[in-house]
């Protein structure tokens, strides 16, 4: 499907003459004139047909967002084939019309111009920055859309600025002076542009440092990682295990495919808003994970859980979790639709303890994402929440603001139409102006009955815990990409990019100046021990450390006749150097082993993801 939403200040239609494939409709309907109105122009599609419901459920969906985000009360849907080449059949495309009318006439005052007529039409433009949108809809083949995504169709978000001093501003009365970047992601949310016209600059970079590419070889959005890429990978994961261990978390696994006609796993897949994979065994339909939330949750409900266990929290490292996501929002490891999500589920007793541990897991957040190397100003605060929440737990949310000392995006509901009542999201904002989810944490009131999972109070009854949903990290593809992207804004603005000491695939080369000098530089990779490998080939030492640079190497060492006799090294400081001068400095293996040993102290470690000799490595692009 395909729609062009114009806000206007009235569109008036007249239908003259009837094609071989129109309805037929009477008289009264063959003219209509709403004022204040959003205007749908729809062009329904041939692979609409696989599964008009959804399509209803997501166009009626779209075309609501929008009409809550210009406060129209009105809505105009009307048939536009002009907007397509690949045409539906006429009978689908008047189901669906005929259903999105019928699914947004229960909020709106709504008004559909006949299907197959020529028709005249008059309309005013109002042109403000939301008055003129456009949507694509495509629903891929053999997808699963879940009776969430559906009710989000009714699902009116109230969008608002939460400021320091309590005050919560409409999005289009906040001064954004000074928070550029919250603006950027507050119009990323409210106009939900997720599709890409130009290939981000992370994409490059993922691939100049092998790390990761594109798999040909598979569906769109599942990657290929290379040793230097799977080594990054890797470090981002154990450093999320040890954190949520550190929080109190027990480590499980879970299986990556369910059944869909299991009960309990059903009801709580139609209320998650995500698409799945579908396959079929035995004459089973099963459906990929989407998140740990369905092992977890079955394992919760088969286990005798005591009040002094809680609160209680069960953690895995999902490789892989499956979202079949439209084909133009994927691109590099922005957004996938097989990715590593670290998934924390946290039972709790009340409501009160529930809110304590979502505090405690913010600051977690925030603290994992330092420790990557993403501070408070490389990212955006969004904070979900129904009406009723809010009112009750008003100053909770508050002190959210407080710890990060910036005003936040809000969304709130009249009515709660998931399962959760309270959510942030850490967002990054790239250079696209997209914004991508890192952390996030939800309070679920629906699961643990779903699930029945229970826990023995003081008393030796039964009780229903409160459930914590929580990712400290978010995706470690997505934390990925948040780091190249962030290196690509420092280069714009001069500086030189790099991955913290501790993350970065070679942490110090040695480079020996000529071939007498290379049993040195090999005992001195030996004596600093760390990720030191060794550049032997036969090239000149300008050209090695160029391309030591262009791995972004933090320590490169050069060994000369001049550090043979003296005991000491040049080395070159990446994080000290700017890109017209290099920080270089003197000193011995010692100091400069304890001061990369001071860098990563506390961090995951892993050895070379290749051989120590540079010249024996094959090159993947």
């Amino acid at each position: 499907m395909q729609l062009l939403l114009i806000h206007s200040d009235f569109i008036e239609f007249e239908a003259k003459r009837p094609t071989k494939m129109a309805e037929e409709v009477e008289e009264s309907a063959k003219k209509g004139r709403l004022e204040e109105a959003l205007c749908a122009f729809i062009a329904v599609e041939k692979f609409d047909e696989d599964d008009p419901d959804a399509v209803i459920a997501e166009g009626a969906k779209q075309v609501a967002d929008v009409a809550g985000q210009v406060k129209a009360h009105r809505i105009m849907i009307y048939p536009y084939a002009h907007l397509s080449p690949n045409l539906s059949s006429p009978a689908t495309a008047i189901k669906i019309l005929t259903g999105m009318a019928e699914t947004l006439s229960g909020d709106y005052e709504v008004m559909r111009a006949p299907f197959g007529w020529y028709k005249s039409f008059t309309i005013s433009c109002k042109g403000h920055p939301l008055s003129e949108l456009s949507r694509s809809i495509k629903l891929g083949e053999g997808e699963v859309v879940s009776q969430a995504l559906k009710s989000e169709a009714k699902a009116v978000s109230y969008w608002k600025v939460l400021d320091l001093d309590g005050s919560l501003v409409d999005i289009d009365k906040f001064d954004f002076q000074g928070h550029d970047n919250l603006q950027k992601f507050a119009n990323y949310e409210i106009t939900k542009a997720r599709a890409v016209d130009r290939v981000p600059p992370h994409v490059e970079l993922m691939r100049r440092l092998e790390l990761v590419d594109y798999e040909p070889g598979s569906d769109s959005g599942n990657m290929r990682y290379y040793p230097k890429g799977r080594l990054v990978k890797s470090l981002l994961e154990n450093l999320v295990l040890e954190k949520a261990t550190d929080m109190g978390a027990m480590e499980v696994e879970t299986p990556i495919m369910y059944d869909m006609e299991h009960p309990t796993l059903k009801k709580y897949l139609d209320r998650f808003p995500a698409r799945q994979y579908q396959i079929e065994s035995d004459k089973r339909k099963l459906f990929l994970r989407f998140a740990a939330c369905f092992g977890q949750f079955l394992m919760g409900h088969d286990m005798s859980i005591s009040y002094k266990s809680m609160p209680l929290k069960m953690f895995e490292i999902t490789r892989y979790s499956f979202r079949r996501e439209q084909r133009g929002e994927l691109v590099g490891i922005r957004r996938l639709r097989a990715f590593t999500m670290p998934d924390m589920h946290t039972l709790t007793r009340d409501m009160a303890s529930a809110t304590e541990e979502f505090r405690k897991q913010y600051l977690a957040s925030i603290s994992i994402l330092k420790d990557v190397g993403l501070d408070l100003e490389d990212y955006e605060v969004a904070i979900r929440f129904t009406k009723e929440f809010y009112g009750e737990n008003r100053e909770f949310i508050e002190g959210l603001v407080d710890i990060v000392k910036k005003p936040v995006l809000i969304e709130m509901w009249d009515e709660r139409f998931f399962y959760f009542v309270l959510k942030f999201e850490f967002n990054f904002v790239d250079t696209m102006d997209k914004a991508s989810a890192l952390s996030t944490v939800q309070i679920d009131v629906e699961n643990a009955e779903r699930y029945d999972i229970t826990y023995i109070d003081e008393a030796g009854e039964k009780q229903r815990p409160i459930l914590l949903h929580c990712s400290p990290s978010g995706a470690i593809e997505r934390v990925m990409f948040a780091l190249l992207e962030k290196a690509a804004r420092l280069s714009e603005e001069g500086k030189l990019p790099m991955l913290q000491t501790w993350l970065s695939p070679t942490q110090i080369r040695v480079i020996p100046v000529a071939e007498r000098h290379q049993a040195r530089a090999f005992e001195i990779a030996g004596e600093l021990g760390f990720r030191t490998d060794v550049d032997d080939r036969d090239e000149t030492v300008g050209k090695k450390i160029r391309d030591a640079g262009r791995e972004w190497i933090p320590y490169v060492a050069v060994i000369g006749d001049e550090e043979l006799s003296s005991g000491q090294m040049t080395v070159t400081i990446r994080a000290d150097s700017t890109p017209k001068n290099a920080a270089k400095s003197k000193m011995t293996v010692e100091y400069l082993r304890k001061r990369v040993s001071a860098e990563t102290a506390g961090k995951p470690w892993r050895r070379l993801a290749m051989s120590m000799k540079v010249s024996e490595r094959p090159k993947f692009i």
